[in-house]
């Protein structure tokens, strides 16, 4: 543990995975230097957090972040062939086909229940006036074409990620540069609003067609929903990738501490003094994992960060919630529906349903070999929503700024939903984001309309997670208009000159939301780093 000023090589603030895998890095490349790593909260991933619910020993809840997309993302695939080459047999990291879309699940839009095979195969159904050269496609096909309007060419399958990106970034739109225009601006000049707001509605997502940098927002829809993704779950969770960082930046003589929370730094002949609640920390080098809403709380009483003010506004903290709930049975395949040619029963049993209910979107969660859960205790991701949507649930759970202010990581619920194991010791992670009565009540109400049931099962356990909270501010983070975002990510990673002063984390990376973006940014900040 660290001692009252005590004088060290590099601090690293924050234990998300920018944090543990740039301390891991750092420590291989220099052996003999002390680095610390100094978390807030008390865990280490950030925003990766996998639980595993009561009685259900082979799910895993995530939390944060759950999914990665493989044919995407080579900086996640290539760390993950990495470490297991260090892990042994029986701890590697293991993935499996996340399943998301399927054409039997539910879009209940504006009163009237679909199938989501009904957006093409029946397009009278769909209630939103489209017109006839929108009709009969889905939100993302609706969408990706209105791209193709806006940038000529930047559908095409053949190019790369990084194709992509410059050419959105160069690109004109209507006389302008597009960097200098919104994404929800853009796509109100060539599709109806009626079309936008199918998009918004049947997507499952507000901030994705929200007004953000659209020479950002472009290529990022096509990576996500564009392109066939091939999107990929974590058998043991997400959080494992961090947690496998951390435990090897540790044994080779790292030092991580939780519960430790920077309230404010300052440079005196080079070196920074980092104040804790109760020590002062000397280090000769200092980076700061943390998105926007971290960097904002700390800029106050560091006088460093307040030099940098506008790099650092140039992106939006975008809310995200998470509410997961577990039952005696996978209930929602009673959701199904009788195939008229078959005549066999469809069930509902994998990938998500939507609505423009404030549930927004529900995964019917699957067990860590990716198969449904057709029988016994299951869980469903209940509600999994950003945006304005957020603000339902606030009125329905504490508020949300009071417990960063008093140190704590989350707040404290006041009303919690018990259910059926609240003296399971077994499951401290679950309990410790149980969710209070009166949200489980509510999304249970919700969950019965969506599915067009009269009766759906009680919940046994449920637990949540607002990543509006502080210190994060957000889910993620987004470009704001008028902003290169090359130019700032690059900068940012070392925003003053001669001062080593570093940052990193998705928010400002070509992979927003994504953990690619949190490893881009690290991998940017090492080179200015290692090559000193």
């Amino acid at each position: 543990m660290m001692k009252k000023n005590d004088t060290i090589d590099i601090a690293i603030i924050g234990g998300g995975v920018s944090g543990v895998y740039s301390a891991w890095k750092l420590k291989l490349k220099y052996p003999a230097k002390k680095i610390v790593v100094f978390e807030g909260g008390d865990h280490i991933g950030g925003r990766l957090l996998s639980v595993v619910p009561p009685h259900i020993p082979d799910m895993v809840a995530e939390l944060g972040g759950m999914r990665i997309l493989e044919n995407a993302q080579p900086l996640i695939v290539g760390l993950i062939k990495k470490l297991n080459k260090q892990l042994a047999d029986d701890n590697q990291i293991e993935l499996y086909d996340f399943p998301v879309d399927e054409n039997q699940n539910i879009a209940y839009l504006r009163g009237v229940y679909l199938r989501l095979s009904d957006y093409t195969l029946n397009p009278d159904k769909v209630p939103y006036k489209l017109s006839f050269l929108e009709k009969g496609g889905s939100p993302g096909v609706i969408i990706v074409n209105a791209i193709e309007q806006i940038v000529p060419g930047i559908t095409n399958p053949k190019l790369t990620e990084e194709e992509r990106r410059l050419l959105a970034q160069n690109a004109e739109f209507a006389g302008e540069p597009l960097y200098k225009q919104g994404f929800w601006n853009v796509l109100y000049r060539v599709i109806s609003g009626e079309a936008y707001q199918f998009g918004m509605d049947a997507g499952g997502y507000n901030s994705t067609l929200s007004n953000w940098n659209a020479a950002d927002a472009i290529p990022w829809f096509l990576t996500d929903f564009g392109i066939v993704p091939q999107y990929k779950g974590f058998k043991k969770g997400f959080q494992q990738i961090p947690k496998t960082l951390a435990d090897f930046f540790v044994q080779l003589g790292g030092e991580i501490n939780l519960n430790t929370k920077l309230n404010g730094f300052e440079t005196i002949d080079g070196k920074f003094h980092l104040a804790f609640k109760d020590s002062t920390v000397v280090a000769d080098s200092l980076i700061l994992a943390m998105p926007r809403r971290s960097l904002d709380l700390l800029a106050p009483n560091s006088p460093s960060l307040q030099q940098i003010k506008q790099l650092i506004g140039s992106v939006t903290p975008r809310p995200l919630f998470k509410l997961f709930t577990t039952y005696a049975n996978p209930w929602w395949m009673a959701a199904g529906y009788t195939d008229k040619t078959t005549g066999k029963f469809v069930p509902v049993e994998s990938g998500r349903s939507v609505t423009d209910l404030p549930v927004r979107q529900t995964y019917y969660w699957p067990k860590n070999n990716g198969k449904p859960a057709t029988k016994g205790e299951s869980m469903l991701l209940a509600s999994y929503d950003d945006g304005n949507n957020i603000g339902f649930w606030d009125g329905l759970r504490p508020q949300r700024k009071q417990a960063w202010a008093e140190g704590l990581a989350h707040a404290k619920i006041e009303d919690p939903f018990l259910g059926e194991a609240q003296n399971d010791k077994a499951h401290l992670d679950w309990f410790e984001y149980m969710a209070p009565t009166p949200m489980v009540d509510e999304v249970a109400r919700q969950l019965q309309l969506m599915h067009g049931l009269s009766h759906t099962p009680i919940v046994k356990n449920a637990a949540f997670r607002d990543w509006g909270e502080d210190p994060f501010g957000g889910g993620w983070n987004s470009w704001n208009i008028g902003v290169k975002s090359s130019e700032v990510r690059d900068q940012i990673t070392q925003p003053i000159d001669n001062l080593q002063l570093y940052i990193c984390g998705e928010a400002y990376s070509d992979a927003q939301g994504w953990v690619e973006g949190a490893l881009q940014t690290a991998d940017i900040m090492l080179k200015k780093i290692i090559k000193k």
